[in-house]
């Protein structure tokens, strides 16, 4: 009837994050597509693992989505010029290291490309209009 632990848990979750969402300016929403690539990439290590096929690629799937449908879409290629160019690319090659991830069960790529990720959010996090709020995010 009112169903399991792990129901409440991700409910409680996406209910968190839209509500994020809605309250969170670009460059909390910026923030807020490393976090989610990062964690899911963290979760996709660890079902890689356990040898969870499935689970793995689905998450494996939602990384690459976040990276070229939120964080490369995100990307202003006229006000960003080559900066911006160049993130494209990067974000491109992350997708592949992730297919190859995915493809081959190499954590190797998924470390790099969380490792990439994780590099990125911090620079992210240096241009924060309030660092202070952005520095307790993870």
């Amino acid at each position: 009837m009112f169903g399991t632990q792990r129901n409440r848990a991700a409910t409680y979750a996406s209910v968190q994050v839209e509500t994020g969402v809605g309250a969170a300016d670009p460059h909390k929403l910026v923030t807020m597509l490393f976090d989610g690539a990062i964690l899911t990439l963290s979760k996709a290590r660890a079902e890689m693992q356990a040898g969870h096929i499935e689970a793995k690629g689905n998450s494996l799937s939602k990384a690459i989505e976040i990276i070229n449908a939120g964080l490369k879409a995100s990307l202003d290629q006229s006000a960003g010029g080559d900066l911006a160019g160049r993130l494209a690319a990067l974000y491109d090659y992350m997708c592949e290291r992730l297919l190859y991830a995915n493809l081959h069960d190499n954590t190797t790529a998924i470390d790099e490309v969380s490792g990439l990720l994780t590099g990125l959010r911090e620079a992210w996090l240096s241009i924060s209009p309030n660092k202070a709020e952005a520095a307790t995010t993870v």
